[in-house]
């Protein structure tokens, strides 16, 4: 073999064995052709083209991809993690931390129960959200969704201790948010220091507020659902004035002057974020919820003011607890509001003397049965002078009646005017004001319409039990039947003595005073009307209207006694034959005054 025959050969082998190599399929074209070819073999077996395996390694690589493109986004990393809980608990409650969002998971109120028996939370898992929103970098960054660091573990405070928990949400090493949370041993508060280190240098320098969302979704802790739907909504102090969206509808409000707190409120429960500094402004809503176990959903945006020049500090802080007056006050920053007082002279009744003289009389440590009966026995006595010239003055118009009769015999009762003067003529004469019955019970009713709103909103009466009663803070449950007339499922027993009993009273009323005609029909009709509205109230309440209406029974009964209608006659006769001057009473002006218009209207109309 000469020299070229040599050349040629190796130079064809270099040329095969460089062309083998370089044409070499990848390893992913191996892949894709193993694929294809099991999926050909899967198909003529009548199997599905793609095996499970296959499937699963292009989903890695799809997520490996997205991932990918993730982590190149602000915050990225942060989007990826396990979660972590960190217990922290002190004498009042038990709050759990994750770190997925660096938020509050769920709150645990010790020694308190749901309607069901269970413990009871404030709220849980998923139903409480938390977190800044903002762009950075051209991306919107909420940090509810975020992974956060923790080298802290499980505190459990008490007495005079205070320990802290830190989160942090990492953007680099000298650019992060951390959530600094503390505890002390006592109370229902939760701190929660906000640290923003380089965060400004990501977001744009027109932003002058950083959004803080607050959402959650509160549950049934109750047995009347549709009662603690009603008592339950967002509260929130505005530039010094504290308001409430409303009860009974879904509503939003812009928020534009300084914010101090807001309050998600449950009937007897109330979760409260208070900024040290207050927020710059907020949008707040609450809405209705169609779940049978869920009671509404409450979302608030806050904007926090942010200087981007330098690292941002906010310190607020958590309220988890009880809607017990006394607490709430002791808080301070007008807490206290949220509570339904009533409105007006019923809200200062409430306030200034039922909470002192309930709290005085629950000082002695006795049964709320017989608080409630205390106090309101403590009532009938201050207000039996009332009671006494009101029977006084229905006793004065019994024994009239004879002669209202005859002058409704004399004149006819076609002639109302006539009639009317007539009477007045007579009540002039004796010294007798037809109203005076009326009036100390107009006076006594803002004490009981202020009670409406003091028992339904009293957190001691929450799982209180007395007598057949089981919880006076709901209604008691005689029996229940398959629901009609909307939710009406139920006869309440309290309810059933409270209205027998003021049956009884209204038709002791009638027979002393003599009513007739509508006014005496409609004494009877009132109380049944008020079953009805009431069936479903608190225990505690109609167990009140029932001392109420038997105590006004007892009372009259004893005053009866104490009242002679032949010497309240005696006493009349003597009036009519020495009259007094003739000084009308701003009353009896006024009645002339009606009288004499009607007269002139009839007169009008007969001329036409």
């Amino acid at each position: 073999m000469d020299r070229n025959t040599l050349i040629g050969l190796v130079l064809m082998f270099a040329i095969i064995t460089g062309s083998f190599y370089l044409m070499k399929p990848s390893e992913s074209e191996i892949k894709q052709e193993q694929a294809r070819q099991e999926a050909k073999a899967r198909t003529e077996k009548g199997l599905p083209a793609e095996s499970d395996s296959t499937a699963k390694a292009k989903a890695v690589q799809t997520a490996v991809i997205a991932d990918s493109a993730e982590l190149k986004k602000p915050f990225g990393a942060t989007k990826f993690g396990t979660e972590k809980v960190i217990t922290i608990e002190n004498e009042k409650i038990i709050a759990k931390i994750s770190t997925k969002g660096g938020k509050v998971k769920s709150v645990e109120l010790k020694g308190e129960k749901n309607f069901n028996g269970k413990p009871l939370m404030l709220f849980d898992g998923e139903d409480n959200k938390f977190g800044f929103q903002f762009n950075a970098a051209g991306q919107n960054v909420s940090t509810n969704d975020l992974y956060f660091n923790t080298e802290s573990s499980d505190i459990q405070v008490s007495g005079e201790g205070k320990q802290s928990v830190k989160f942090r949400l990492n953007y680099s090493a000298e650019q992060y948010i951390e959530y600094v949370y503390s505890i002390a041993g006592k109370g229902y508060n939760v701190g929660l220091d906000i640290n923003t280190k380089g965060i400004q240098n990501l977001i744009p320098q027109s932003q002058k507020t950083l959004t803080l969302n607050w959402n959650t979704t509160l549950r049934q802790k109750e047995q009347n659902i549709e009662s603690e739907r009603q008592k339950s909504t967002l509260y929130y102090k505005e530039d010094n004035k504290v308001d409430h969206l409303s009860e009974s509808k879904d509503a939003d409000e812009p928020l534009e002057k300084k914010v101090q707190w807001i309050a998600f409120k449950q009937h007897y429960f109330s979760s409260i974020l208070n900024a040290k500094d207050g927020f710059v402004n907020a949008k707040v809503d609450v809405k209705h919820a169609s779940e049978t176990d869920i009671v509404k959903f409450y979302n608030t945006n806050a904007e926090l003011a942010f200087d981007n020049h330098k690292d941002n500090n906010y310190f607020l802080n958590f309220f988890f607890g009880p809607n017990q007056y006394n607490v709430l006050k002791a808080e301070g920053n007008d807490y206290q509001s949220i509570i339904n007082m009533g409105w007006g002279p019923m809200r200062w009744i409430n306030q200034w003397i039922t909470v002192p003289v309930f709290n005085f009389l629950d000082g002695f440590h006795m049964s709320y049965g017989i608080v409630i009966l205390l106090l309101t026995l403590m009532l009938k006595l201050i207000l039996s002078p009332m009671t006494y010239k009101s029977y006084v003055s229905m006793a004065k118009m019994r024994v009239l009646k004879p002669q209202l009769d005859e002058i409704k015999a004399k004149v006819g009762e076609d002639n109302q005017m006539l009639m009317q003067q007539e009477q007045m003529k007579l009540y002039k004469q004796v010294g007798v004001n037809p109203l005076g019955g009326c009036l100390p019970l107009v006076l006594q009713m803002p004490f009981t319409i202020a009670f409406f709103y003091f028992f339904p909103n009293l957190f001691e009466l929450r799982g209180q039990s007395f007598l057949f009663m089981k919880d006076m803070s709901t209604y008691d449950t005689l029996f229940t039947f398959a629901p009609i007339f909307g939710s009406f499922n139920h006869i309440s027993l309290m309810c059933i003595l409270m209205t027998l009993t003021t049956l009884l009273t209204t038709w002791y009323n009638n027979a002393t005073s003599g009513a007739t005609g509508q006014m005496k029909y409609m004494g009877y009709i009132m109380p049944l009307i008020f079953f009805f509205v009431l069936n479903s109230f608190p225990a505690g309440l109609n167990y009140y209207y029932f001392l109420s209406a038997l105590f006004t029974f007892l009372t009259q009964l004893v005053i009866r006694t104490m009242v002679n209608d032949e010497k309240i006659l005696a006493k009349l006769e003597e009036n009519k034959k020495n009259p007094k001057a003739d000084k009308k009473s701003s009353f009896q002006t006024k009645m002339e005054e009606m009288m004499r218009a009607q007269q002139q209207a009839q007169q009008n109309k007969n001329k036409s």
